[in-house]
């Protein structure tokens, strides 16, 4: 049996879809920032099979929960300090992403003013479809991971 030591303090991300924790490391920028983290992946799960679980040591003001929101809002993020989960946050759909995803549409003004940001604001929550906010272009399918 695996055993990987718990966090003093920081976030374990869990109910990740199996083998997709190295795609989430990625988007949520974990390679730039100075802190420790431990990737499993496959763990046994009963309400999943199989999932992949990241943990992240060290205060996290700057972890982005929208993107996970997006990227999948099954993911749990558990809130550890002092050895203790304090909190626990189920994710949804944001409102509003920022460069998270990108107008394709050439027309818009994002492919002449390059230092705009992307922002696309949720549109139909029920087919999870997001708009830009520029020009209005849809984007219905999520980040492929």
């Amino acid at each position: 049996m695996l055993n990987i030591s718990g966090l003093s303090e920081g976030i374990v991300l869990d109910h990740i879809q199996a083998g997709k924790s190295l795609d989430i490391y990625h988007h949520l920028g974990l390679d730039k920032l100075e802190c420790q983290v431990a990737i499993i992946k496959n763990a046994k799960s009963n309400k999943m099979g199989r999932k992949d679980i990241i943990k992240i040591e060290g205060p996290m003001e700057n972890l982005d929960l929208k993107v996970l929101g997006y990227i999948d809002h099954n993911i749990t993020v558990n809130i550890i300090r002092d050895e203790k989960i304090v909190e626990k946050k189920k994710l949804k759909l944001p409102k509003k992403i920022t460069n998270v995803i990108h107008c394709k549409n050439p027309r818009c003004i994002i492919s002449i003013e390059q230092e705009l940001p992307d922002v696309f604001y949720l549109a139909d929550e029920a087919t999870q479809t997001y708009r830009c906010l520029y020009c209005e272009e849809k984007y219905g399918s999520k980040i492929k991971l």
